[in-house]
């Protein structure tokens, strides 16, 4: 079968890194595990023998029926044509029990899928995910405060999970081959906002206002976003107004956004 580029499908081929990708999960006898983009099943052939029960999403219109008839006599296995960007994923699991996620992430979407899964982690119904990504992507993942590629989506994913890199794979290790490196990240959800006393919604929304424009300062950022000369006044002191978002710490970005809401009009 031909791969379709507008879906992003380069297929795992390695052998070694689809076990080692479905070993960084952990003991998944006991587990559900809701796989993103099975393919043609390198992973999920694994994960079939191992977990609890899977359920794979899987968006194209040929491989989803081709995975159920291959997965048929096994009844832990749940094969669901869908674009993961639409499901339910907190609904995915039983009630009473989170759910581990794993998947090779198109990469024109990473960032959307990435934020859909800590809008359901959010509800408490996560508990890790092992994905794979483009190698640079990755990076602004996991980068750190004051590096150059630190920014939205790192401080938003560091938010909502602890982030470990664990591996990468080169273009070898597909087929076709893409033309970037893939990187495998393991996050831990474990959201910080009742810990840094911030409401998520909102703080979202700050996150999103201060890297507006990364090369602004926070100040011209947020006045640009509309907080008033009144609200300005009420800045911390032990940050300065000319740096800019990509220099301060989550513990930093919330202390400011609790100064500043303080005195919302």
């Amino acid at each position: 079968m031909k791969h379709k580029a507008k879906l992003g499908q380069n297929f795992l081929v390695d052998e070694a890194a689809r076990h080692a990708i479905v070993a960084a999960l952990g003991d998944i006898s006991q587990r559900t595990v809701i796989e993103i983009g099975p393919g043609r099943g390198a992973i999920t052939e694994i994960l079939a023998s191992r977990c609890k029960r899977l359920i794979a999403l899987e968006l194209d219109r040929e491989l989803a029926p081709e995975l159920a008839h291959r997965f048929r006599d096994q009844p832990n296995v749940e094969i669901v044509e869908i674009d993961v960007l639409k499901s339910d994923l907190a609904s995915l699991a039983p009630q009473d029990e989170t759910a581990d996620v794993i998947g090779n992430l198109p990469y024109y979407i990473t960032s959307d899928i990435l934020l859909h899964l800590y809008a359901a982690a959010a509800q408490v119904k996560l508990a890790r995910a092992v994905v794979m990504m483009q190698r640079e992507v990755a990076e602004r993942v996991s980068a750190s405060p004051g590096r150059r590629e630190y920014g939205l989506l790192s401080a938003t994913t560091q938010m909502y999970a602890r982030v470990e890199n664990l591996f990468t794979l080169p273009p070898s290790a597909f087929s076709p081959p893409p033309e970037v490196h893939s990187t495998v990240l393991r996050l831990e959800f474990a959201p910080r906002f009742h810990e840094l006393r911030v409401d998520a919604a909102g703080f979202d929304a700050f996150l999103k206002q201060i890297f507006a424009q990364k090369r602004k300062t926070l100040h011209n950022n947020l006045r640009a976003a509309g907080y008033s000369t009144a609200q300005l006044t009420h800045w911390p002191t032990g940050i300065s107004q000319q740096a800019r978002a990509e220099s301060l710490t989550l513990e930093a970005m919330a202390e400011l956004y609790r100064a500043l809401s303080k005195h919302a009009l």
